[in-house]
């Protein structure tokens, strides 16, 4: 399993950079992925990544592909939390304050379109109320 492979190469990390790279490397592929399952293995392997620890830069990079996972798996709450956390540690990280936006426009527009979709099913039901009674 890719995920548990990875996780007993997080443990080594200090040890070994060049694995540190590759697990990184590979990581961002998965949740770059168009496969939903690629996205959820590397959102996997970033969780493990961010458990074993890690400098505040690894850190950060890590909190900023599980936003990036998040995200494009539609998880947009969870994906601005991880981005908020990644912020804290860098609050001048282009990347992160350009996806920040993309969430916030993104929850924006569900948001609004909840409403809507809200309204019409009120109005639809207040409508047919309305020509039951006009009916007696």
């Amino acid at each position: 399993n890719c995920e548990q492979e990875a996780a007993g190469q997080w443990a080594g990390v200090a040890e070994n950079s060049d694995k540190s790279e590759s697990i990184m490397r590979l990581s961002w592929a998965l949740v770059h992925s168009r496969q939903a399952v690629d996205v959820q293995r590397g959102i996997a392997m970033l969780e493990v990544a961010l458990d074993n620890g890690g400098g505040p830069l690894q850190r950060r990079e890590i909190l900023y592909l599980l936003a990036v996972g998040h995200f494009r798996a539609g998880d947009y709450s969870r994906s601005r939390r991880y981005i908020d956390q990644a912020l804290q540690i860098a609050p001048d990280f282009r990347q992160a304050l350009t996806l920040k936006k993309l969430i916030e426009d993104k929850i924006t527009k569900d948001g609004v379109i909840g409403i809507g979709l809200a309204a019409t099913a009120v109005g639809i039901v207040a409508g047919s109320l309305v020509a039951a009674l006009a009916r007696k």
